[in-house]
C-alpha cells in the first residue's frame, strides 16, 4: 500500500512519534511525505520515504497529483487547526480530493491510529481492486 504522511509545523514532532511507534506496520509498505516531515521521520525511524518538495513549496500539490491519479491508499495528514496556513488552499485540496477520490484519510492521531490498525490488519486490500 502506498501510504502519504503530512504534518504541520506543529504536529511534526507528533508525526515521528507516531511513526517511531507503528514502524513495524509502516515498513511494510510504500511511504511518501510532503519534504520536511519525510526527512525528520526517516532521521528517528531509517524509514525509507518517497519524498516530495515540502508542503508550502509545492509538495502537498505533488501529493494531490497522486491522489488525483489514484496512486495514493491511505492519507495521513496530521493538521494544525489552530494556525492559518498561507497554502490554506493546498492543505484543503488534499482533504478534498481524499474525498473525491476515496482514499482514507486521518487528520488527527486518533484517526491516524485507527486507519494504521486496520492497515495492519488488511482491511484496505479494497484498494488494490478500487485500482
Amino acid at each position: 500500500m502506498n501510504v502519504a504522511l503530512i504534518a504541520h509545523d506543529a504536529k511534526k514532532k507528533l508525526m515521528q512519534n507516531f511513526c517511531i511507534a507503528y514502524r513495524g506496520i509502516l515498513s511494510h509498505h510504500t511511504l511518501y511525505a510532503t519534504g520536511t516531515t519525510g526527512r525528520l521521520v526517516e532521521e528517528v525511524t531509517n524509514l525509507n520515504i518517497h519524498k516530495f518538495l515540502a508542503g508550502h513549496l509545492g509538495g502537498e500539490q505533488q501529493l494531490g497529483a497522486q491522489i488525483e491519479h489514484n496512486q495514493m491508499d491511505l492519507v495521513i495528514f496530521l493538521r494544525d487547526p489552530l494556525t492559518p496556513k498561507i497554502h490554506e488552499p493546498d492543505v484543503n485540496n488534499v482533504v478534498r480530493l481524499c474525498d473525491m477520490y476515496n482514499i482514507p484519510l486521518a487528520t488527527n492521531l486518533a484517526s491516524a491510529e485507527l486507519l494504521i490498525k486496520a492497515l495492519e490488519r488488511g482491511d484496505f486490500e479494497w484498494r488494490e481492486v478500487y485500482r
